[in-house]
C-alpha cells in the first residue's frame, strides 16, 4: 500500500504543480475563503487534475424545407455569459414563408453567439456553442447583490457634490466678484429665444422619414406578386350576391353551431364549399399549367389568405371538397389561429390549388385579387352593404356582396370563368342547392 501511494504521488506531482493553489483547494473540494463546500465525483476530480474541460456543444441552423436554404438571423434570447435551460428557445431565423426556432438542445451556458442579428444565416451553419453544465447555484443572490451595491457607489459622489457646492459658498468676498457676471448672461439667452419663436408653428408639421430594411416575408410576398402580374393573363369577372339567405341561415343556427362545435358560423366555409362543387363542373379553374402541359385535379386544396403582422400567408384547407360547411370553418378556425400566433409550419402554407381572398373583414367595397401562382383563379369577398335592388318588379333593401373572381387566361376562358361564378352566386343566394350537387 505504501508504494501504491508513492507512485500515485509520483505520477501527479508534475500536474499539481502547474495548477495554482486555488485550483488545488478546489480540488480537495474547499473553497479558500469560503465556508461553504461542494463534493466532486471522481471522475470530475480527476478531469480538474488533467486539466481537461468539458467539450463545448455547437448549436447549428436546422433544416428549414427543400425550397428553404437560407434566413436571417432575427435575434438571440440570451446573451453571452448566460445560462440557458434544454430546450429553451435560443435563436429566432426569419425565411420566406415562416420563422424557425432554434432551441438549446442542452442546458449550460452561452460561451459564443456567431452572429448578429439581420446576418444571413444558411443550414449548417454554427449559430452559437453552449458549455454544458448544471445552473449556478446562488445565480439570484449574485445578480441582486451588483444591484445593492450600486446606490452604495453613489453615496460618496453625492457627498463629493455637497463638499464642492459647500465650499464656493464660504468664501464671502468671492460672490459680490461673481455677481456681476449675470447681465450679461441674459442678453445672450434673450436672443436664442426670439429665434425659437416664429419656428414652433412649422415645428408643428413633422417631415422626418425613416427607413425599415424589407423583413423576408415581405420581400418574398412582393417577389411573387410581380412573378404573377408577369406571367398570368389575368382578367377578372365581377358579380353581386344577395346575401339574405346566408345572413338568415347564420341567425338561426349560429348559436347551436357554437353551442356545439365553439365555432364561430361565418361565410368563409359556405363559399368554401361552394367553390369546391362549382369546380366540378369547371375543373380548369382548380386546374395549373406545368411547361406545355394542363394539370387537372380530381381534389381541391383551398388556400384561405390570412393578413398577419408580418404579411400575408395563406394557409391551405386540404380536400376541402371532401369536408362539411362546419368542418371547412373549424379548419379555417385552426390556421387562422396559428397564422397570426406565428406557429404556422411550411407544410400548413405548401400546395393549394385554389385561393380564396375576404377584404369584406375589413370593409372592403370592390376589388381585383392576384392570382397566387402557379394557381389559375382566385375568389375576392368583399363587404355586405344595403343597396336597393329590384325583386320581381319591387325595389327593396338586400345585403349584397360584390364578388371578384380573377383567373389566368392562359387555362380559363371567359364562359367558363363567369359560369364558375355565377354557379357560386346561386349556391350562396340559395344554401339548399349545395344539398342536391
Amino acid at each position: 500500500m505504501l508504494s501504491r501511494t508513492v507512485c500515485t504521488r509520483s505520477v501527479l506531482r508534475p500536474v499539481v504543480a502547474s495548477v495554482s493553489k486555488r485550483t488545488v483547494s478546489k480540488v480537495s473540494g474547499e473553497f479558500i475563503g469560503s465556508s461553504s463546500s461542494f463534493k466532486l465525483s471522481s471522475a470530475a476530480r480527476n478531469a480538474r487534475l488533467l486539466g481537461l474541460r468539458y467539450e463545448s456543444t455547437v448549436v447549428k441552423v436546422p433544416p428549414m424545407a427543400e425550397s428553404l436554404t437560407e434566413g436571417s438571423l432575427k435575434e438571440y434570447t440570451k446573451q453571452v455569459g448566460e445560462f440557458i435551460q434544454q430546450d429553451d428557445l435560443l435563436a429566432t431565423i426569419e425565411t420566406d414563408k415562416i420563422d424557425i426556432e432554434v432551441n438549446a438542445p442542452v442546458s449550460g451556458k452561452i460561451s459564443k453567439l456567431c452572429f448578429q442579428p439581420e446576418d444571413t444565416v444558411t443550414v449548417g451553419d454554427e449559430l452559437a456553442e453552449i458549455e454544458p453544465g448544471e445552473a449556478p447555484a446562488g445565480g439570484a443572490a449574485a445578480s441582486e447583490a451588483p444591484a445593492k451595491e450600486e446606490p452604495k457607489k453613489e453615496e460618496p459622489k453625492k457627498e463629493e457634490t455637497q463638499t464642492q457646492a459647500a465650499a464656493p459658498a464660504t468664501p464671502p468676498n468671492e460672490e459680490p466678484k461673481k455677481a456681476p457676471s449675470p447681465p450679461p448672461t441674459p442678453k445672450k439667452e434673450s436672443a436664442p429665444e426670439k429665434e425659437v419663436a416664429p419656428a414652433t408653428p412649422s415645428g408643428a408639421f413633422s417631415r422626418s422619414e425613416h427607413r425599415v430594411k424589407m423583413n423576408r416575408m415581405r420581400m418574398r410576398i412582393a417577389e411573387r406578386l410581380k412573378e404573377s402580374q408577369n406571367t398570368a393573363a389575368s382578367l377578372t369577372t365581377f358579380n353581386e350576391c344577395d346575401m339574405s339567405a346566408v345572413l338568415e341561415m347564420r341567425k338561426l343556427y349560429k348559436d347551436e353551431i357554437i353551442k356545439k362545435t365553439g365555432v364561430k358560423f361565418g361565410f368563409m366555409g359556405l363559399f368554401t364549399k361552394a367553390c369546391t362543387l362549382a369546380a366540378k363542373d369547371i375543373p380548369s379553374v382548380n386546374g395549373a399549367i406545368d411547361g406545355d402541359q394542363i394539370v387537372y385535379r380530381d381534389y381541391t386544396d383551398v388556400s384561405i389568405a390570412v393578413a398577419t403582422p408580418k404579411g400575408l400567408v395563406t394557409p391551405v384547407v386540404r380536400n376541402a371538397e371532401s369536408l362539411s360547411v362546419i368542418e371547412v370553418e373549424q379548419e379555417i378556425s385552426r390556421l387562422g389561429k396559428k397564422a397570426r400566433d406565428g406557429k404556422l409550419t411550411l407544410e400548413d402554407m405548401a400546395g393549394g390549388t385554389f385561393t380564396i381572398s375576404n377584404g369584406g373583414v375589413f370593409g372592403s367595397l370592390y376589388g381585383t385579387p392576384i392570382i397566387n401562382m402557379p394557381q389559375t383563379a382566385v375568389l375576392g369577398l368583399h363587404g355586405v352593404k344595403e343597396r336597393p335592388v329590384t325583386v320581381n318588379g319591387q325595389i327593396v333593401s338586400r345585403p349584397m356582396m360584390y364578388l371578384a373572381l380573377t383567373y389566368d387566361h392562359r387555362l380559363l376562358d371567359g364562359r367558363e370563368a363567369v359560369t364558375f361564378l355565377k354557379t357560386v352566386k346561386e349556391l350562396i343566394e340559395d344554401p339548399r342547392k349545395m344539398m342536391l350537387m
